[in-house]
């Protein structure tokens, strides 16, 4: 797949800052877009069929009217997420569940509605992840947890369906959106943590990953993201020392004392 022009295109969590933003740049370059997302309407141009895609029963019909409307399918981008603080030392509560299911579940829901369309046109699937997938985060476990499974899935998947359809992963770092914002509202913004990225930059690094002559398997979305990438995966240790120093740092400034959710961290701190 070198080229867009014609390519018949689902996205998820097409009405998101970056779904939108998506589609928009899909249908510039000739594509034919639909979305999938639990509201319906339009993301600029294209349309947009209303599903929960955690619900099971309801995901291989929205993927089948998609199809249809589309005439076949070239390419899925599994987009659609959902963020949130939960520290691993306490239970998972419902957020914590909801990341697993919307992260990982809808994805998979998604993803095996669509294979068969995709094996007939030896067709691309493209999952967004994020840099936490690989490089973690403290107070943030059900979005690292979430994405480093749909990791799992995908190169899982790759395995069974490479041979047909190609399966490549992006790793951004973190997009201006309405995901972070429950994080900020528990005082546990990440600010001073991860650097924000344009979001069209990640779509330029999506767009790349589709119309690459071979599907590539993991690609960051900047250049920091590739050193981020290579230490987590090669240097663990290093990261992990990276991560600390930073967290120590702002647990130290007090940018934590107004979060609930940080008292542990706080407290084994001393602060």
């Amino acid at each position: 797949m070198t080229t867009l022009d014609g390519r018949r295109v689902i996205v998820t969590g097409a009405n998101g800052t970056l779904g939108r933003l998506l589609c928009a740049r899909l249908a510039l370059a000739g594509a034919r877009v639909v979305g999938l997302d639990l509201r319906a309407g339009d993301a600029g141009q294209t349309p947009v069929i209303a599903c929960d895609l955690t619900d099971a029963a309801a995901v291989p019909t929205a993927v089948g009217q998609a199809i249809e409307s589309l005439g076949g399918l070239d390419l899925l981008v599994n987009n659609a997420g959902v963020g949130g603080p939960a520290p691993a030392e306490l239970p998972p509560g419902g957020p914590a569940r909801r990341q697993v299911e919307v992260n990982l579940m809808a994805a998979w829901h998604t993803t095996a509605a669509a294979v068969p369309a995709l094996e007939r046109s030896r067709g691309r699937i493209v999952f967004v992840a994020s840099r936490m997938a690989l490089l973690p985060l403290p107070l943030a476990a059900g979005y690292g947890v979430s994405k480093r499974a749909l990791v799992a899935y995908a190169d899982a998947l790759r395995l069974e369906v490479g041979s047909h359809v190609g399966v490549s992963v992006v790793y951004p770092s973190m997009v201006a959106s309405p995901i972070h914002d429950a994080s900020a509202a528990a005082g546990l913004s990440l600010e001073g943590v991860a650097r924000y990225e344009p979001a069209e930059g990640v779509v330029d690094t999506i767009l790349r990953a589709t119309t690459a002559r071979r599907a590539p398997r993991d690609v960051a979305t900047t250049g920091r993201g590739r050193i981020e990438l290579f230490l987590a995966r090669h240097l663990p240790s290093v990261a992990d020392a990276l991560v600390r120093r930073t967290i120590a740092g702002r647990i130290a400034a007090g940018d934590l004392d107004r979060a609930p959710l940080a008292e542990g961290m706080r407290r084994r701190a001393g602060h």
